[in-house]
């Protein structure tokens, strides 16, 4: 008769933990841990130790940061839409198109730069011919397309809001 409370107990302690497992806040869905990009902190939020606001870290010579940041940002505050990954990065894309924009008149700079080489050139990945601009184009949506999947893979939260 002793082995029947026990028996009892190993069931409902095996009922409970099934129970527990049952819940999770990942819908049933395996999640992929530590495939979150973590976001940069925002320089708004520095300040220097007399409580005035640190200037803004200079801007970097190669726009393609700001791109990153930018595609990085939106693509995992609308991962959670009901669209298909490649709509979401379309739109996360179309959202980022002032950084590119950025990023595109600063090559058109440097192109026309007295002694600049060509803009055009051949594609290391597909051997077409092609240039700068069409290359950030292209790097636009692919990243776009990585982070939104990897968000969605991942249920990685929304960046913080930016201050200031």
């Amino acid at each position: 008769m002793i082995a029947a409370p026990t028996t009892a107990r190993f069931a409902l302690a095996a009922l409970a933990m099934l129970s527990l497992a049952a819940c999770s806040d990942n819908d049933g869905r395996v999640v992929a841990k530590g495939i979150c990009t973590p976001f940069a902190a925002t320089p708004a939020a520095a300040t220097t130790t007399a409580g005035v606001p640190a200037l803004a870290a200079p801007a970097s010579i190669d726009a393609s940061g700001a791109v990153e940041d930018c595609l990085h940002r939106w693509a995992y505050s609308l991962a959670g839409a009901r669209d298909s990954a490649e709509v979401v990065a379309g739109a996360t894309v179309a959202a980022c198109a002032p950084a590119l924009s950025k990023w595109n008149q600063a090559s058109l700079a440097a192109a026309n730069a007295p002694g600049a080489p060509s803009m055009e050139a051949t594609s290391l990945l597909t051997g077409e011919p092609t240039n700068a601009l069409a290359e950030h184009r292209q790097f636009a949506e692919t990243r776009a397309l990585f982070f939104v999947v990897q968000a969605r893979a991942g249920a990685c939260k929304p960046p913080p809001p930016m201050k200031g």
